[in-house]
């Protein structure tokens, strides 16, 4: 039988109200997503907000942990009328802080609608208690609980990082979040952000036709349990750290240690840095932190670019022997500099020539500007530009010039110069060797952070490869990025590394008279390999620079210590890298007075702040 139009468009239409009668039925009686959403009116949503995870070091000890704080939170329609004094006098605040509170929720009423709104964030135990016990006063009000972090050790603001509330600009890039959240900004907070919040929860409660709250909705069925953050291992030593951050007390610069074997990062100190007391509520501080001269939140360990000095001599020096332009037994003259035309690069005082090892334990310019000379005019190359490019590639291939790739949020890469740099600087095929020879001895244009200084020390300890620092390890169900157990070779023959480590080990241990230039730094029975470094500050004394590993023959740390203004390398950095790793390896210092004097050195005065 054949229907007619008429019939047709009557079934179809009987058919489109069944669709709409059934969806209606699985949004009104199946579906309880739509009963529960948050903007219902006739439903109350108490957050609750998940404790973090706490944050161990190496050896299990708490670096960051969790105390409970409370927030008052104010529902502006269920208020009534209520004794301002008595709020006060519980919460220890001022009245006209709550009246002007109160006259700027009436302002904003239609937007606040039914919503609570926080009046006072993070009370403590003892404060909100005295609320408590007279809430029945106010309604309106209620606390609601929320973990805030403690720290058992000062291991350093720059490094753990703070949590903070969320604003507009971090909700638009981070989904998940809503306003009143809390997020890391820094450190460690933010590298491990995604394992360390958790997820939130919340209970359920309806609200009659008078606003007032009755009920649990279905006595809790639908509620959510907060999940706690999870919890993550560094590789940091919380005593190391701390004891790092001693020695650096009143100076300033950087102080990291990494594990070779390992690429785990010991120890990560920037100085001057955020005391721990002021974590937990960096919002009070904050102003402080900003006004402070030597810039705290500046974390110079991972951003900023000094040059190196004389320690990137050991990064040249490996260059030229893979290349083959000398030999470790080739001997160099110094008479006090090189001389190249009517220009000089002046030297210190000791006896001449030297061979490779000699000028490593004695740092001298001269040899390395003969040795850069030599890379750069190598006849295998068609030019000292194309020469350039390739010793840019070496040296990048050691770490430098990029961004090692640690998972410490901000790292900065640093720069090394190539032909292009200086074309623009001088015009194509219109420089020389000698036009950058400064690089021979890590100044000039080459700029680098601590972190990759302290890359170079664990990679000469492993002979020719490095791990990429990092500072999570493995731990319960977090799994590093397996980068970071990956071996980073350099583009130098591991073989060429004994010679370097046999100069560095000299240059500690072979006794002052030797002319070794980091005898300050020997430790009996430690046997650390070290380099000093006096790299130039166009902004007053020179800074102070020193890497150095131990032992030798089994490397357990690699150490670089940066101390802006702080002279010659063995005057500060040199006495505070092996003070660390004496500290590291034995446990106790042998050297009292010399720790009793890096203890008590102030060079903040030396420092430019402008």
């Amino acid at each position: 039988m054949k229907l007619d139009k008429p019939n047709k468009l009557r079934i179809g239409l009987a058919v489109a109200v069944l669709i709409i009668l059934a969806r209606l039925f699985v949004i009104q009686i199946v579906d309880e997503s739509y009963k529960t959403d948050a903007s219902n009116n006739s439903m109350v949503y108490s957050i609750i907000y998940p404790p973090r995870g706490i944050i161990d070091d190496r050896n299990g000890k708490i670096l960051v942990g969790n105390k409970i704080a409370y927030d008052l939170l104010v529902t502006p329609k269920e208020v009534e009328a209520f004794d301002t004094l008595a709020l006060c006098k519980a919460l220890g605040i001022e009245p006209a802080f709550v009246r002007e509170k109160m006259q700027e929720y009436y302002r904003n009423r239609r937007r606040i609608g039914y919503q609570s709104v926080v009046m006072l964030k993070q009370l403590t135990p003892e404060r909100y208690m005295k609320f408590a016990e007279i809430a029945y006063m106010f309604p309106g009000f209620r606390g609601q609980a929320r973990s805030i972090r403690e720290y058992p050790y000062n291991a350093g603001g720059n490094l753990l990082g703070y949590v903070s509330e969320v604003d507009a600009g971090f909700l638009k890039s981070h989904e998940g979040y809503s306003a009143g959240d809390y997020a890391g900004k820094t450190g460690i907070e933010a590298t491990c952000e995604e394992y360390l919040k958790g997820e939130k929860g919340y209970n359920i409660y309806l609200r009659n036709s008078h606003n007032k709250i009755e009920s649990r909705y279905r006595d809790g069925e639908m509620d959510k349990e907060a999940v706690p953050g999870k919890d993550i291992t560094t590789a940091i030593d919380a005593e190391l750290q701390h004891y790092g951050q001693m020695l650096m007390q009143n100076k300033v610069g950087s102080l990291v240690a990494i594990e070779p074997a390992t690429g785990e990062i010991l120890t990560l100190v920037s100085s001057p840095g955020i005391d721990v007391e002021m974590l937990a509520d960096i919002g009070s501080h904050y102003n402080e932190i900003l006004a402070n001269p030597y810039k705290p939140m500046f974390n110079r360990a991972v951003q900023s670019a000094y040059p190196p000095g004389s320690v990137f001599k050991l990064v040249n020096g490996l260059i030229g022997l893979q290349e083959r332009v000398f030999t470790p037994r080739t001997e160099y003259p110094c008479h006090m500099g090189y001389q190249f035309g009517r220009n000089r690069l002046g030297c210190h005082d000791h006896r001449s020539p030297l061979d490779f090892e000699e000028s490593i334990m004695m740092s001298c310019n001269a040899y390395y500007c003969y040795v850069f000379r030599g890379i750069l005019e190598n006849p295998e190359y068609g030019s000292v530009s194309e020469a350039l490019d390739v010793w840019h590639e070496y040296v990048r291939s050691f770490g430098f010039g990029r961004k090692l790739g640690s998972d410490f949020p901000s790292e900065l890469g640093g720069f090394i110069p190539d032909s292009e740099y200086y074309d623009k600087v001088y015009g194509k095929g219109r420089w020389k060797a000698t036009n950058v020879i400064s690089l021979s001895i890590g100044q000039g244009e080459i700029g680098c952070t601590p972190l990759h200084l302290a890359n170079l020390c664990a990679t000469i300890a492993n002979r020719g490869y490095y791990y990429i620092p990092h500072l999570i390890k493995d731990s319960g169900d977090i799994t590093i990025d397996p980068k970071y157990k990956e071996r980073q070779y350099t583009m130098v023959d591991t073989t060429w590394f004994p010679e370097v480590i046999e100069g560095m080990y000299r240059a500690v241990n072979s006794g002052y008279n030797s002319g070794g230039t980091a005898t300050i730094a020997a430790v009996k029975g430690l046997d650390i390999c070290g380099k000093t470094g006096t790299a130039q500050n166009p902004r007053g004394d020179d800074n102070s620079v020193f890497i150095c590993f131990a032992p030798k023959d089994d490397p357990k740390i690699a150490v670089a210590a940066y101390v802006e203004n702080g002279s010659f390398g063995a005057r500060w950095a040199a006495p505070i890298a092996s003070l660390l790793v004496e500290k590291y390896l034995k446990g106790e210092i042998s050297r009292p007075a010399l720790e009793q004097r890096i203890l008590e050195g102030n060079l903040l005065d030396k420092v430019k702040t402008d």
